[in-house]
C-alpha cells in the first residue's frame, strides 16, 4: 500500500489516506466507517498506524478492500510529509555511496580511507518538509544551499542491539527524502554536520510510504535529483557502502529505534558543493527528487 498524510482542503485538517488503483486517495476514515472497520489508531495519526503494526496495516487493507476510485483526486488535495512531526530527529548516514565519498574527500585530503563503521547524523524534526512544499532560502544563513537525494526507511517494528540478519523485520516501509544542506554553515561548526543539515525545512520527504511488501528490492532502485530540470544526481540504490542490514544493525547498537523514526539512508556523488565550479540553489530554483517506484517530491527554494 501507498500511504499519505492529507489536507481535503488548504487549511484543513490532516487525515491519512491510501492511494487508490486510479490514483485517487481514499480517506481511511471514511472508508473504515463504511466498511465496519474499527480502527486502534486515530485516522489522521500515521505514527499511530506505523506503531499498530501488521495488525494495524490488515485492518487497513481490510477497510479499503474492493475500494476503486477514492473520494479526492490527488491534484485537489494537500499532501504534508506522511509523518509531518517526527518524535524524535530523523537519523542519517553520511558518505554511504562511494563515489559521493570520493567527491567529498577532494575537499578533505586528509581523509583517505574509506570508513570502517557508518558516519551518523541527525535533522532536527522541524526540518521536514512535505513532498511538494516551499523549501526554505534562509537568506542571511545560508548562500550555499545544497541538494541530497536519498531513499528514506520508515521503522516499524521497535527494536534495539538488532542483528543484520533480522533488520528487514524493522522496516514498515521507504520514502523519498531529500537531505537538504546548508554547506558554509556545516564548516562553521566544526565541519559537523547536524547544524547545516538541520534548518527549518530542509528535509522534504514523501510523497507516501510504500508499505515494505511493495518494495522486492530497496537496493536496487535507480535514485536521482534534478534542479531545474538538469539531472544532478543519477544513481542506484544497489551503490550504497554500507547497506540497509548493517546500517540498522549499527545505528541500534545501543539505542532503541521506536515505530515511527525515519532514516535516510545516504546520497549519491553529483552534489554541488564538489562540483567544479562548486554549484548551490537560489529562490525559485524547482528541485524534484525521485527514487525508483517511490514517487517524486518537487519543491520549490523559496524567497526566505
Amino acid at each position: 500500500m501507498k500511504l499519505v498524510t492529507y489536507s481535503a482542503t488548504k487549511r484543513g485538517p490532516a487525515s491519512i489516506g491510501v492511494i487508490a488503483a486510479d490514483g485517487s486517495i481514499i480517506d481511511l476514515a471514511t472508508a473504515a466507517k463504511k466498511a465496519r472497520v474499527k480502527l486502534p489508531f486515530a485516522a489522521n495519526d500515521m505514527i499511530g498506524l506505523v506503531t499498530a503494526g501488521k495488525s494495524g496495516l490488515a485492518l487497513v487493507k481490510k477497510a479499503v478492500t474492493g475500494v476503486k476510485t477514492g473520494h479526492h483526486k490527488m491534484n485537489k488535495v494537500t499532501l504534508h510529509a506522511p509523518i509531518p512531526r517526527p518524535l524524535k530527529n530523523v537519523f542519517c548516514v553520511g558518505w554511504n555511496y562511494v563515489e559521493h565519498f570520493e567527491e567529498g574527500a577532494k575537499a578533505r585530503p586528509h581523509v583517505t580511507e574509506l570508513p570502517k563503521h557508518p558516519a551518523f547524523f541527525s535533522k532536527q524534526p522541524l526540518s521536514v518538509n512535505s513532498p511538494y512544499g516551499e523549501v526554505p532560502s534562509h537568506p542571511g544563513v545560508t548562500e550555499k544551499l545544497d541538494w541530497e537525494v536519498e531513499m528514506a526507511v520508515v521503522i516499524g517494528k521497535p527494536g534495539r542491539n538488532i542483528k543484520e540478519a533480522d533488520a528487514m523485520k524493522h522496516i514498515f516501509g521507504y520514502m523519498i527524502a531529500n537531505d537538504v544542506s546548508a554547506r558554509e554553515v556545516q564548516r562553521q561548526h566544526g565541519q559537523q554536520w547536524f547544524k547545516g543539515k538541520s534548518l527549518d525545512g530542509h528535509c522534504p520527504m514523501g510523497p507516501w510510504i510504500t508499505t515494505a511488501d511493495e518494495v522486492k528490492n530497496p537496493q536496487n532502485l535507480r535514485i536521482t535529483c534534478r534542479v531545474n530540470g538538469v539531472t544532478k544526481q543519477d544513481s542506484n540504490t544497489s551503490y550504497m557502502y554500507f547497506k540497509i542490514p548493517r546500517l540498522l544493525a549499527e545505528l541500534s547498537a545501543g539505542l532503541t529505534l521506536e515505530s515511527g523514526d525515519l532514516f535516510l539512508t545516504g546520497t549519491p556523488a553529483g552534489v554541488g558543493h564538489a562540483r567544479n565550479p562548486p554549484e548551490f540553489m537560489k529562490a525559485g530554483d524547482i528541485l524534484e527528487t525521485e527514487v525508483e517506484g517511490l514517487g517524486l517530491l518537487r519543491n520549490k527554494i523559496g524567497a526566505k
